[in-house]
């Protein structure tokens, strides 16, 4: 059964990858064929073809390698300035490459397709066809966040007591081995017992536990009446809270370090509770805030990204432990999707949340990462169009003649790298998911 849910685990993230990279490059088809641009294939997938059938003056299909998909538009790259002409005015690998890179884009053009290649588009429509693609994958992360929080909801402390601690320690410091020897917490001492529902704190009715946890901070060294229902029947008793450090949080609820890394503490009144905790759904005034959290964390790894992918190379090849904040691949998304499936002592519900948060979270790292202004990514192309209006500002600023589209083939060296980069660094991590995976139980 374990070995059927991971199965059913991974199975669940790779249709929901398939399906946004083949929304992702519907984001690039829909403004591409709004805007007149002859679009000529649409493919999910990279290698030989396996099916494809053409509908229109669009192919559609499937390859063999599922790791992408594109879509190809006539006269992505203008020919020569010089001459008009696709071919090669000069020689040199650089100038080769730039060459077959504008026959590749010309080969399908023909007579009354003048006015349908990529490369005259203004430069806002050039924009809206590459910004369609991350555009698509934010959207898609928009709405698995508004049905993780608002159908799914999060966890949410209650007023129900879900352990009592027994003894007084210091806060980091582990419980002695015989508690008939401690002291006893405010909590213990009042005879307070997991399932009692807090009722009412000095006399103030308890609404909700952060509520209760401020009044108890306040509270160091006063006896205050504290009322309880403990199955049904009300039960009163006076607690007194004692001074204890405890860690400072910040508003996530994340304890704060400083500048050396050690936690900050504050004394603050403490009684020796935790709360249980239930599911409670969000309002949709949540969503947004949840999602710009989130592209902000990813962001924070994408900016340190060489970084990032030289502690997973770390790890990978040494005994230093792997960042569970760090990049993944789709193994890895994989891997944690099949192990998060296989809990089977956690309920059905909240393993269903964790899969769609975790493809809600895919999907935005996908925008975020398509944006980076490198070639061949998106951001690439949008850094050519930005880079082309600016130059043709500039020419009609100083009255100067247009220099007419950037030529983004003259890139392709470039572009090579990069590409050659992206391809060692899926390596690298796909190797270190499977010899070093992140381990989501800690």
């Amino acid at each position: 059964m374990t070995v059927l849910l991971f199965i059913l685990g991974v199975l669940f993230v790779a249709v929901g990858v398939a399906v946004s990279i083949a929304l992702h490059e519907v984001g690039h088809l829909v403004p591409a064929k709004l805007f007149k641009v002859r679009v000529t294939k649409y493919m999910i997938g990279f290698g030989p073809t396996i099916w494809s059938r053409k509908k229109g003056e669009t192919e559609y299909g499937f390859k063999a390698i599922p790791a992408g998909g594109f879509v190809s538009m006539i006269g992505m790259y203008p020919p020569n300035s010089s001459d008009g002409s696709v071919r090669p005015s000069s020689t040199g690998m650089f100038q080769t490459l730039a060459t077959e890179a504008r026959s590749m884009a010309h080969e399908d053009v023909g007579p009354g397709d003048e006015n349908r290649v990529f490369y005259r588009l203004p430069v806002w429509k050039k924009i809206i066809i590459m910004l369609g693609g991350p555009f698509m994958n934010l959207v898609i992360g928009v709405v698995l966040t508004g049905v993780l929080l608002m159908g799914f909801g999060t966890p949410q402390p209650t007023t129900t007591v879900a352990q009592v601690s027994a003894c007084q320690v210091k806060y980091g410091e582990p419980a002695p081995a015989d508690l008939s020897t401690c002291t006893k917490t405010p909590a213990a001492a009042a005879g307070l017992k997991p399932g009692d529902v807090l009722v009412s704190f000095a006399g103030k009715p308890v609404a909700d536990w952060d509520a209760f946890t401020a009044w108890v901070r306040d509270s160091a060294g006063k006896p205050i009446a504290l009322t309880v229902d403990r199955d049904g029947r009300r039960i009163q008793t006076t607690i007194t809270p004692v001074l204890s450090a405890r860690p400072v949080l910040d508003a996530a609820g994340v304890p704060v370090r400083n500048a050396s890394g050690k936690q900050q503490t504050q004394e603050v009144g403490f009684i020796g509770v935790g709360p249980t905790s239930a599911m409670v759904g969000q309002p949709v005034t949540a969503v947004l805030p949840a999602v710009g959290d989130n592209i902000a964390k990813i962001s924070g790894v994408v900016l340190h990204l060489p970084q990032r992918v030289a502690g997973v190379a770390q790890a990978a090849f040494s005994s230093a432990p792997r960042d569970p904040n760090g990049p993944i691949s789709v193994v890895g998304v994989g891997r944690v999707a099949g192990e998060v499936a296989a809990m089977q002592d956690v309920p059905l519900s909240a393993r269903l949340a964790t899969l769609i948060g975790l493809l809600g979270g895919v999907n935005l790292a996908l925008c975020i990462f398509n944006l980076i202004p490198l070639l061949p990514l998106d951001g690439g192309h949008v850094a050519g169009a930005l880079y082309e209006a600016v130059r043709r500002s500039l020419a009609r600023l100083f009255k100067r003649k247009d220099p007419g589209p950037f030529d983004i083939a003259k890139l392709l060296p470039l572009t090579y790298v990069v590409a050659s980069g992206l391809l060692l660094m899926g390596a690298l991590l796909i190797y270190a998911d499977i010899v070093k995976p992140i381990n989501i139980l800690g």
